[in-house]
């Protein structure tokens, strides 16, 4: 009998550049991902199975709470940090001290250098998203999209051969998806090449954490390609365009908010992407189509 494959990892990086100076100190607290539990299936047999091990994790800045994340906990430091940065609380990594995850009490304390102007205001409103487990947006996010620089359609491009080596890339990973369901996974891509790829319980989280990883080593987005298992909802669209990637990829589909604002911004979004399938729901001067010939129509004789 061959041996049970390893578990899957919901946090991966096939290529880790430095840090930037002044980065923050990290922990590296990642916990169970997964939790076997017993079932009784349709033909009442007992069977072990497993779930993801979703936790919470309250975010305190310099000692107040700010909010709490529903989260798989693969990188719980990389997502707290890409999700100060996609609420526009702080500007720049080098603003943080550190970010310290103690499992135990299920808690992240963010030391700033120099603490968060006017943190209160920019908390005080609080618009719950789409997002799986209900994400949370502070302030009016809307309204700071006119500061968002996107490449033009001549420098950021795909192919529709690189759209289908992705797709095939997604197609054939192990994940905790895979094995157990219940979570969503999120990649960044150079190209045909992966650089980053995480799942959490929300689609949400998982982005944040991928602006999290792209903060602390200065990556930026202009010639990256961002793909999601989750649809392209508004919230989706614009995190996206706030790290500066003009082209989604979604398995699933579009919201007519995120592909307003997708128009709006001039991204290129993709959805009902799988195997050699898509639709391209805008941006097409971003996209050099290579289409796929008509199948031939099957004619039914009856009689």
């Amino acid at each position: 009998m061959l041996p049970e494959p390893a578990a899957p990892l919901a946090f991966d990086v096939p290529r880790s550049p430095q840090p930037v100076a002044g980065a923050p100190r990290l922990t590296a607290a990642c916990g169970e991902l997964l939790r076997e539990i017993t079932v009784l299936d349709e033909y009442g047999d007992r069977r072990s199975i497993h779930i993801p091990a979703e936790r919470p994790l309250t975010v305190f800045v310099d000692r107040r709470e700010l909010v709490t994340l529903m989260t798989l906990g693969a990188s719980p430091e990389l997502l707290v940090l890409g999700y100060l940065c996609n609420q526009r609380l702080v500007d720049a990594v080098h603003e943080i001290e550190s970010i310290t995850v103690d499992w135990d009490v299920g808690a992240a304390a963010v030391k700033t250098r120099s603490g968060i102007t006017d943190l209160a205001g920019k908390t005080a409103r609080r618009v719950v998203t789409t997002g799986c487990g209900q994400g949370t947006v502070f302030g009016d996010l809307m309204a700071q999209l006119d500061t968002v620089q996107l490449p033009d359609a001549s420098a950021a491009r795909i192919r529709q051969g690189t759209l289908h080596a992705l797709l095939e890339q997604m197609r054939q990973r192990n994940s905790i998806h895979r094995k157990a369901g219940s979570v969503h996974g999120c990649a960044l891509f150079q190209g045909t090449e992966l650089l980053m790829f995480v799942e959490d319980v929300g689609r949400h989280n998982a982005i944040d954490t991928i602006a999290g990883w792209m903060a602390l080593h200065a990556v930026t987005g202009a010639d990256k390609v961002f793909y999601t298992t989750g649809r392209l909802t508004s919230e989706m669209v614009m995190k996206s365009a706030q790290m500066g990637v003009p082209i989604i990829v979604s398995r699933n589909g579009v919201t007519a908010m995120g592909h307003g604002l997708a128009e709006q911004l001039g991204m290129t979004l993709f959805g009902r992407a799988a195997n050699r399938h898509f639709l391209c729901y805008t941006g097409f001067d971003r996209f050099d189509s290579e289409p796929e010939p008509q199948r031939a129509a099957v004619r039914v004789v009856v009689g």
